[in-house]
């Protein structure tokens, strides 16, 4: 009878995700955006920070191109998983980036071109919407405000920097309560697999964006509910009816 009643428990939880999948649209009245590849193009800023870090630990790598995939992921398990780094390792390396990146790094950003209207539109149809961001809150705020756009958003939710709140799922999670959101009316957008897979972990569908750092072919293998190749095309699918 536990299993059964923890199997109902995942099933209520997952329905969201399943009506979509199953192509019963409802509306989205709670909707959380990824930052990094999804709003902005924080490109240079991220991967000279990983470079200058890198750097720090004895490691020289002149390709920035090479660091792209730091985008989107927490720094720490990227620097783990990709370079073996231990525990006491990694936190110097996130340490080391933040040295720059929080004085010059964070302003190496490009805003996406019609987000502005997307979040405009999205308020006027009465809708919440909030960041869901594994870069620390401090940083995310800062560029919020730097693009103009950080009124817009109901919540903010991005990383601690003691890094007791650091995972998508987590971050997802906070943003959620912060909305007091309901998980069947809301959907995370984000332009990597860790995006849909945070957006999972809490029952709730997730839009992927094609004019990130992630693809399509990433986005689908990781199971988002739909996929968006312009900011248009993605205003669309948050505005569907019920």
């Amino acid at each position: 009878k536990i299993t059964q009643r923890a199997h109902g428990r995942q099933q209520l939880r997952l329905l969201p995700f399943l009506l979509y999948s199953r192509g019963y649209g409802f509306l989205y009245q709670f909707v959380l955006f990824d930052l990094d590849g999804t709003l902005t193009d924080p490109r240079e800023g991220i991967t000279k920070s990983v470079q200058y870090a890198l750097d720090k630990m004895g490691i020289h790598e002149a390709d920035l191109t090479a660091l792209e995939h730091f985008i989107g992921p927490p720094l720490y398990d990227e620097f783990s998983r990709c370079y073996g780094f231990s525990d006491a390792q990694a936190k110097a390396a996130v340490e080391a980036y933040r040295e720059r990146f929080s004085v010059v790094g964070w302003k190496e950003n490009i805003l996406f071109e019609e987000v502005p209207d997307l979040l405009r539109q999205l308020k006027q149809a009465g809708r919440q919407i909030a960041i869901a961001s594994s870069k620390p809150t401090v940083f995310v705020e800062k560029i919020l405000h730097l693009f103009g756009i950080y009124d817009y958003f109901d919540a903010v939710s991005g990383a601690s920097l003691d890094g007791k709140i650091g995972t998508k799922a987590q971050v997802v999670s906070q943003a959620l309560r912060m909305l007091h959101a309901v998980p069947g009316q809301s959907v995370l957008v984000g332009d990597r697999f860790h995006d849909v897979d945070g957006a999972r972990e809490n029952g709730i569908p997730c839009i992927g964006v094609t004019f990130g750092f992630g693809g399509r072919d990433e986005l689908l293998r990781a199971g988002a509910a739909s996929i968006a190749d312009s900011v248009q095309s993605l205003l669309s699918l948050l505005l569907q009816p019920d």
